[in-house]
């Protein structure tokens, strides 16, 4: 009980001390407790060194992202992990009287484990976005429209261990932060077409080789990077000679840089 008034004692001070600042005020229930949020209004930005380089990302179930460079990041898969231990919880949830404090118990450690998968995904998502982000001066992204892709029963739980949403919401958050270029694309046809010729070559999801007409032969992720690269480039207005990452790295830092400035200055005039 001491803890609790000393704990509500601390959060009453740090509001009296911000109190022209502070926006919203939520109190948050949770398997581990309760929290205050805070909702402040700050404009925060970090300085961010220009690296010259720019990226696509294919997000993928097999790779949790492939960029453009070929470098892939690996899928944690952080719900399929705990499913063993989630189940046995949920046995012991069921198997206590429904009203019984020893069921409020087992709810609650039930409750607990879900919300540590849910935290693990959500620091991935932002430590990945974060790399992301400061190793580029712009970066691609599929505007995946998850809820559509999630209606597939058999996919529906890999889609949504990934948290493709969080990563790209990320993304663009620490795209402001850091003063960075991040752009999201439509990911239609970026795993068909080729990105050396341009050349529509049609594949079912078992196929993850792309072999084309042209020569090319990449991965499938490989060769949709590529693709959303160019697409987002495009679509920010930076016009290249060539498509493709090894051509882009050709040009040295100091040109991509200023070519990413530049449309940052048209964008926002």
């Amino acid at each position: 009980m001491q803890r609790v008034l000393l704990s509500w004692l601390v959060v009453g001070t740090y509001i009296s001390t911000l109190k022209s600042e502070i926006k919203r005020v939520r109190v948050v229930r949770r398997a581990d407790g309760y929290y205050v949020q805070f909702c402040i209004n700050v404009e925060r930005t970090e300085e961010s060194i220009p690296t010259g380089k720019a990226t696509g990302i294919d997000v993928g179930l097999n790779h949790f992202y492939t960029d453009s460079n070929g470098e892939t990041v690996p899928n944690p898969r952080y719900l399929r992990k705990s499913e063993k231990a989630l189940k046995r919880a949920q046995k012991r949830v069921s198997r206590k009287k429904k009203g019984s404090s020893n069921r409020k118990k087992a709810i609650n450690k039930l409750g607990r484990k879900h919300l540590k998968v849910s935290r693990q995904r959500k620091d991935f998502a932002i430590k990945t976005a974060l790399c992301v982000v400061k190793s580029n001066d712009f970066v691609a992204y599929e505007d995946l429209q998850v809820k559509n892709m999630v209606k597939n029963h058999k996919l529906a739980k890999s889609i949504s261990d990934a948290a493709w949403n969080q990563f790209a919401q990320w993304l663009q958050y620490f795209g402001k932060v850091y003063g960075k270029i991040v752009i999201a694309v439509a990911p239609q046809y970026t795993s068909q077409d080729c990105s050396v010729c341009g050349n529509r070559v049609k594949k079912s999801l078992s196929i993850r080789t792309h072999i084309c007409g042209c020569g090319a032969v990449l991965d499938r992720d490989h060769n949709a990077a590529l693709n959303i690269l160019a697409l987002g480039l495009k679509q920010a207005g930076i016009t290249l000679n060539t498509v493709g990452h090894t051509e882009i790295n050709a040009w040295g830092q100091n040109d991509l840089y200023s070519l990413v400035v530049t449309s940052t200055s048209k964008s926002t005039d």
